[in-house]
């Protein structure tokens, strides 16, 4: 009997799936930094449900030290890990991991969703191969949340598909629309296709052709049409479309430029005694601020398209960050997100013609 099978089979004489699945050891911070977020998540979700999968011998004595998230995990042990510096194809190979073991619990309809801050390169290619993609969906792509002068922004993909073609990117604004609507709570949310310049001919044929695609569909009332950089920040659109090699240069830019600002501001505020009366004077403004763009609050980004929610929690964050994750899971099972995928991929039939036509169109010559 295989993992899957026999996680299935556990299912069965279960009364209810759990909730989510959560890889207990990934992450610079190890267990300790799991269950400790874990701790933090218990109050916001009582009621959730969680499969804890780990080193039991390490995993007990801080279930013991956190009562709280002792109260919501049941625990399961895993002989191996996935490293960080594990190669994707050795964590194939890996059958007991920590990881296989909570992908394999969705993919048997144990548990509802996975959140992990382990390898992303593993993540995905578990996640590809265990529970595999929505029927329609042809790669799953990865979203996040980023803040906006106009609140809070979804971008995707941010770099689990360096080269797209048009249909991926019409995937992409699916995707982005149910996620949006599942964690933002957006009734209706706005798209944009992230391009060199907000003008129809703007862009290569695939941007063109994607657009047209979206301006035919029921997405069309939301689609705003192109956006440019700029247009992130400002919150032009609720959702950001964008492929995997420009939107991980967009997220890598936006975060040095973070960086940047954050280290002027201290120079600013440290090199001489009016900046250091002046710094006294703001800085009420500049905690809300810091507050408002803490990373944590944004942590957990999300590999959409999969028959389950899988959420991967940044390996370097702290409890408060995995904390964030696990919120970001929870909206997405509790409002049903695959199932806002699935209802509006087969509302798309415009989607599914020209697909059908682009498959013909790029067979070879008899």
């Amino acid at each position: 009997m295989s993992e899957v099978e026999r996680s299935a089979a556990e299912t069965a004489q279960s009364p209810e799936p759990f909730s989510l699945a959560v890889d207990a050891m990934g992450g610079d911070g190890g267990p300790e930094m799991v269950v400790a977020g874990l701790a933090v998540a218990a109050d916001r979700h009582p009621g959730a449900r969680v499969l804890l999968v780990g080193d039991e011998k390490r995993l007990r004595p801080l279930l013991a030290r956190h009562p709280k998230a002792a109260a919501i995990c049941t625990l399961r042990h895993a002989p191996s890990a996935v490293s960080m510096e594990m190669k994707p194809t050795a964590a194939l190979r890996l059958k007991d991991s920590s990881m296989r073991m909570v992908m394999n619990a969705v993919a048997g309809g144990e548990a509802a969703g996975v959140v992990s801050a382990g390898n992303s390169g593993a993540m995905l290619a578990l996640a590809k191969i265990v529970i595999k993609t929505l029927p329609g969906i042809s790669r799953p792509a990865m979203a996040a949340i980023s803040p906006s002068m106009k609140g809070d922004v979804v971008m995707l993909d941010l770099g689990a598909n360096v080269a797209c073609d048009w249909r991926n990117l019409v995937e992409f604004a699916v995707m982005g629309e149910a996620f949006a609507k599942a964690v933002l709570g957006l009734p209706a949310p706005t798209i944009g296709l992230l391009n060199v310049g907000a003008e129809e001919l703007k862009g290569d044929e695939k941007l063109r052709q994607a657009a047209d695609v979206l301006r035919d569909s029921p997405l069309a009332g939301q689609f705003h049409g192109f956006i440019e950089g700029h247009d992130i920040t400002a919150g032009t659109t609720d959702i950001v479309v964008t492929d995997g090699f420009t939107g991980n240069v967009a997220l890598k830019t936006g975060e040095g430029a973070m960086k940047m600002a954050s280290g002027l501001f201290r120079q600013v505020f440290t090199s001489s005694l009016a900046g250091r009366l002046a710094y006294l004077l703001v800085r009420p403004a500049l905690e809300r601020m810091k507050d408002w763009l803490d990373p944590r609050r944004y942590n957990g980004a999300v590999f959409v398209g999969l028959n389950g929610v899988v959420v991967k929690s940044h390996g370097g964050t702290d409890a408060e960050g995995f904390a964030s994750a696990v919120d970001v899971a929870m909206d997405m099972v509790t409002h049903h997100f695959n199932d806002g995928i699935r209802t509006r991929l087969g509302n798309m039939p415009s989607l599914t013609t020209n697909r059908s036509l682009t498959d013909v169109e790029r067979q070879p010559a008899a």
